[in-house]
């Protein structure tokens, strides 16, 4: 048995020893090449980025868009372009003000997004770096849910308005139809056994290419527990893992399928689902159809099911299986 704070210290004390490990192999650069040289070329990594950025900027149009989230909840961007300076406002100004549940991000998050967004817009072959967003100038309203006051809730904002973030950037941009936009939070333990993992789904379609069926889409890249690993070390069987076919938004290019998972609790446990895409499916674009949304649910041993929206916690007996059905992506233009 270990208690939370031990969890808790030896994360800390993880991270610390990264670091601890990281200023010695900087320190150890220094003194082989000199703090001149190494400076110079840490410019260099965020000026190219910064130039890579303003290249993308050239070409690009203005635009504007308003996500609507399961709670109701709107994200909206105005993506303005200074061709002169070459250069573009991301402003947010619109977007739900900060909310009573846990879909709060905080300005990290957000800037996050912003950044990734803006990096897979680049072709070259560029190392993610805060260069990046030296060509951007981006507008947060405080109070808002991406820019929340304390003591706002935000254990969401990482793994799932982030999500939300960059399809709203897509959506403006026009590049592409939304990805199963979440990462399908699954948690279940009781006094013995504790696990978390995130589930795949479909990407979005764009103009000239399909989505992609299963995958961790954007802010997410997790890796699932194999599944060997999976039921020998908790008390649970893997009896279905599948592509949800049918799932991806229909289109002259389709959206990626989702996934179907069920897992059979072979002891009593607390199970929770944090997800997103349960009631607005991922939007389609330039005709395109939207993705399925995704479904939540336990079968009982019984033969009576249990439906769960979004977010859900339920007591699970032995034999009770816990099912996901991934959203599939959006898809591109008209079929």
């Amino acid at each position: 048995q270990f208690t939370h704070a031990f969890f808790i210290g030896s994360d800390l004390m993880a991270q610390v020893a990264a670091n601890e490990k990281g200023v010695g192999e900087l320190n150890r650069m220094v003194d082989h090449f000199g703090l001149g040289v190494v400076q110079a070329y840490m410019c260099h990594v965020q000026d190219n980025a910064e130039e890579s950025v303003r290249r993308v900027l050239d070409v690009m149009k203005d635009g504007s868009f308003t996500y609507e989230m399961d709670s109701g909840a709107e994200i909206k961007v105005a993506i303005s372009i200074d061709r002169k300076g070459r250069s573009a406002r991301v402003d947010f100004s619109g977007t739900a003000t900060q909310q009573m549940t846990n879909f709060n991000a905080p300005l990290a998050v957000t800037r996050a997004a912003v950044l990734y967004v803006f990096r897979t817009l680049v072709d070259d072959d560029i190392p993610m770096n805060e260069g990046c967003l030296k060509p951007i100038e981006l507008i947060v309203p405080d109070g808002c849910m991406l820019k929340p006051s304390y003591p706002a809730a935000v254990v969401a904002g990482n793994v799932e308005t982030s999500q939300a973030v960059v399809d709203t950037l897509y959506g403006a941009l026009g590049v592409m139809a939304a990805a199963q936009g979440t990462m399908n939070n699954l948690t279940f333990g009781n006094d013995r056994h504790q696990y978390y993992e995130t589930i795949c789904g479909g990407t979005g379609a764009g103009p000239d290419f399909d989505g992609t069926d299963a995958v961790h889409t954007h802010m997410t890249n997790s890796r699932l527990t194999d599944p060997e690993i999976l039921e020998w070390r908790f008390p649970v069987l893997l009896e279905d893992f599948t592509i949800r076919k049918g799932s991806g938004g229909k289109g002259a290019h389709r959206g990626g399928d989702g996934t179907i998972r069920r897992l059979r609790f072979l002891e009593p446990m607390t199970a929770a689902i944090l997800s997103g895409h349960r009631r607005i499916p991922p939007y389609g674009m330039a005709g395109g159809e939207p993705g399925a949304c995704g479904l939540n649910r336990l079968e009982r041993a019984t033969g009576d099911d249990v439906a769960l929206q979004e977010t859900g916690q339920v007591e699970a007996e032995a034999g009770d299986v816990f099912v996901i059905e991934t959203p599939g992506g959006g898809g591109y233009g008209k079929a």
